[in-house]
């Protein structure tokens, strides 16, 4: 289903969305926990330095135009200075209203 406004309706995707949009690190780093992962492209890889390369030092910007009905997985088209445009799928698991873990890659 399509988000209105391209707004996720869950409440920790959409405060990771804006923090990434806002280029906000204060606001990312609230949503994610202190111990959460991240898969991208099928690798584990190290959360900060993932989350500084790829979204808070590159520009980084998302458009969500789908989403599943617990509003936890999402289609983005993704932006960022190293990648450039893409279409991406991104997976969130979420306890206690923060990200404990989220996979990305083509979508």
């Amino acid at each position: 289903m399509t988000p209105p406004d391209g707004i996720p309706s869950h409440p920790a995707v959409h405060a990771f969305v804006e923090a990434v949009n806002a280029h906000d690190p204060q606001a990312l780093w609230a949503v994610l926990a202190k111990d959460a992962t991240v898969i991208d492209v099928g690798t584990e890889r190290d959360l900060h330095a993932w989350v500084e390369r790829e979204l808070l030092t590159s520009n980084a910007r998302m458009e969500v135009v789908r989403e599943s009905s617990d509003g936890l997985s999402v289609g983005a088209r993704f932006h960022n200075d190293i990648w450039g445009d893409i279409d991406t799928a991104w997976e969130f698991s979420v306890s206690d209203g923060v990200i404990r873990r989220f996979v990305t890659g083509p979508g």
